[in-house]
């Protein structure tokens, strides 16, 4: 063994040594506290012990009083003295109870539990009778042996006598003196317990560190030394360090070893570790790091040789629905089978400069630059927009989502890569907002309508509040007889300095932004609170109110229980609620759709699908997403008398419905020949210009009062 140094066997030795010193210390001080806390806690629990009897007893006894004043009445009213003596006999009986003393309402005594009773109706002489006789309610006295609980004894509001109860406390201090004595031999059980035990495990340690600071010397610091020089050696970039060959089994010869094969493997590590920061994990696509910086070089290249660039920036449509609704590893497979479409593409009309990355998500980019940029950006843009709009197959299940493409140019778009960059995305949405599945180019006017839809979305964020967002109500007649049986529900926005904005505007930069799911809920309420107060008319159930249901309102999930509060808070009739959800958003998950209609179902309210006949519906989804009823799309309405085909699929729509029992509403009746028509074909309600436009609830009131 080498001489001790200044090495970490010293420092190892000397702390041992301190700890041993440290610990005996320790032992020392525990052993001189233990007799100091055997008393702080024999006094302590004295007083912990002394204040549990106390409340017991004066509990115990306040019960008593109580349970005899209730008991005692009806027997004392009747003079009923056996009864009495009986209640009296049975809980002095119990423990430490002194005496139990019944006396009318003159303090005069009736019993005391004994048999003859010798001081009956004499009046009670002891110190503590007055305050019992003038007692109103509970009231409790003390003397050195005994804790008197006096309660008078009611019949109705007549005091008749009281009751009282007398608990020893002699009898108690005898309990509490036995308690502390029994707590003081078992305290001096565990410390002799607990001494043996110290000094068996300070035996132990000082051996223990012993034999420790031998063991260390031999197994560790030596190894150490060794392994501190192969890692210098490792800093300075030599990978194969000369190691002592080690035939130990135990962790130190497995570092040992560690060490040659970490030479081995460093090299490859860090060529893989820089593959992975540039390349996607699940597609394999260069990423957005490397995207970035081939971009800034190519940006470099183009300018230094004039040459032009494209960037287009594709984004998955609707690719939240497949997470939400088939989960995380159902939209991987989507990624990746998009990620393939998309690399075929470009390889096949990108050229050979086309570079491809996975920007984040489900948005992928690609940078062309080579030849007639723009023709090879047009022809990539509708490749993509046709090859990714076949259906998908994930998990069995066919899946349409399409991608939306920015088109932008370098240099006529943007002269660096953020704001090339930023001008793809900018033409990416234009595309979304367009109608999905579809490219546009960038122009200055995106950013002109950019800034438009962003001051909406702001001016719109507070709007209900500042009373600019209204509701009306648009009439739902009978057919048959042309009455009026219910409202579909319509918001307008009249705002103070754009004017009236159409809905067709603020709905959809509501649906966007997410600010319908705030909107949404507050329209449901208030109508729902309109409603309730509007009179029945000739109709005994009332008006049904209809209101319209965003599809991510839908998809969140919280919808059931939103309804249900609503209907809970404001009184309305379930069977006058009737919520129109539209044929898209319900079709496109009908297993999730299925679900919450279910939930609406079991809350009472109707389910409507709207825009019936526009998402290619059939027989099997009706069957599959049961609903209550159906709205014709106005635009089959508005062109039947002309269009044969038309008339043909509002007819084959209809007597579908009545086949499932299933109430079918036609929506823009504007002309008395498409009323005529859906009559003849039976269409049960119908609403329109023609019938009546949007009106206040105050016109509504009026109309059904007038019997329309």
């Amino acid at each position: 063994m080498r001489l001790l140094g200044s090495g970490m066997q010293a420092r190892f030795v000397l702390a041992m040594s301190g700890a041993m010193l440290v610990v005996i210390a320790i032992v020392a001080v525990v052993l001189g506290r233990q007799a100091t806390m055997q008393d702080e806690v024999k006094h302590l629990s004295g007083n912990v012990i002394h204040d549990l009897f106390d409340r017991s007893v004066r509990s115990r006894g306040e019960a008593l009083a109580r349970e005899l004043s209730d008991a005692l009445a009806n027997p004392l009213y009747y003079n009923d003295l056996e009864q009495v003596g009986a209640l009296v006999r049975n809980t002095s009986r119990q423990q430490v109870v002194r005496y139990v003393l019944v006396f009318d309402e003159d303090g005069k005594l009736i019993h005391d539990g004994s048999t003859e009773v010798i001081d009956f109706g004499r009046p009670m002489s002891d110190p503590l009778a007055a305050g019992a006789v003038a007692a109103r309610t509970l009231v409790v006295q003390q003397s050195p042996k005994v804790l008197d609980n006096a309660m008078p004894i009611l019949v109705g509001n007549q005091r008749i006598g009281g009751v009282r109860v007398g608990m020893a406390l002699d009898d108690v201090q005898a309990m509490e003196h036995r308690a502390n004595q029994t707590l003081g031999e078992r305290l001096q059980q565990v410390g002799k317990r607990h001494l043996g035990w110290l000094l068996l495990m300070l035996g132990l340690l000082i051996g223990i560190g012993v034999g420790v600071i031998v063991y260390v010397q031999r197994t560790l610091v030596t190894p150490i030394r060794w392994l501190a020089a192969a890692a210098r050696q490792i800093e300075a970039g030599d990978y194969r360090p000369q190691l002592q060959q080690s035939k130990r089994q135990d962790e130190v010869g497995e570092l040992v070893r560690a060490f040659g094969r970490m030479s081995e493997s460093i090299a490859r590590h860090d060529r893989e570790v820089r593959h992975m920061a540039y390349t996607d994990a699940l597609t394999g696509l260069t990423n957005r790091l490397a995207f970035r910086e081939a971009l800034d070089h190519r940006l470099m290249a183009a300018r230094a040789s004039s040459h032009r660039l494209a960037l287009l920036f594709a984004d998955m449509d609707d690719f939240k629905r497949v997470n939400d609704t088939l989960g995380h590893e159902a939209g991987d497979e989507a990624l990746l089978q998009f990620a393939q479409r998309i690399s075929t593409a470009v390889a096949q009309a990108g050229g050979d400069e086309a570079l491809l990355a996975r920007f984040g998500g489900d948005e992928f980019v690609i940078l062309l630059g080579d030849g007639d940029v723009a023709a090879h950006a047009r022809q990539l843009a509708e490749i993509l927009v046709r090859e990714l709009g076949k259906p998908l197959f994930v998990q069995g299940r066919e899946l349409f989502l399409g991608t939306s493409i920015g088109v932008t140019l370098f240099p006529d778009d943007a002269a660096d890569a953020t704001t090339l960059l930023k001008n793809g995305d900018i033409a990416m949405y234009q595309a979304k907002v367009a109608g999905k599945n579809c490219y546009r180019y960038y122009s200055r006017a995106m950013d002109h309508a950019v800034e438009r839809r962003v001051h909406m979305e702001q001016e719109l964020r507070g709007a209900w509040e500042r009373g600019e967002l209204r509701l009306v109500y648009q009439p739902i007649f009978r057919t048959r007889d042309r009455r009026m049986v219910g409202v579909e529900v319509l918001l307008r926005w009249q705002h103070p300095t754009l004017g009236t904005i159409p809905p067709s505007v603020f709905i959809e930069v509501a649906e966007q932004s997410g600010l319908i799911e705030v909107i949404g809920p507050k329209v449901l309420r208030a109508a729902c609170m309109e409603a309730v107060q509007w009179p029945h008319g000739v109709d005994s159930e009332g008006l049904f109110v209809s209101v319209n249901v965003s599809p991510r309102q839908l998809r969140g999930g919280e919808l059931p229980s939103l309804v249900a509060d609503c209907l809970r808070d404001t009184g309305l009739p379930a069977s006058r609620l009737h919520l129109e959800l539209t044929e898209t958003a319900v079709i496109g998950d009908e297993m999730l759709a299925a679900a919450l209609l279910d939930k609406l179902h079991r809350t009472g309210v109707k389910v409507w699908l709207d825009d019936f006949g526009t998402g290619f519906s059939g027989l099997s989804h009706l069957r599959q997403v049961p609903v209550d009823g159906v709205k014709i799309d106005k635009s089959f309405v508005a062109d039947m008398q002309r269009d044969p085909d038309d008339l043909a699929l509002t007819t084959a729509i209809i007597a579908m419905a009545h086949a499932l029992g299933i109430t079918v509403v036609a929506e823009g009746i504007e002309q008395e020949v498409q009323f005529d028509l859906l009559c003849q074909r039976g269409c049960d309600l119908g609403q329109g210009y023609w019938l009546s436009h949007p009106v206040s609830a105050t016109d509504v009131v009026q109309m059904i009062e007038a019997g329309v």
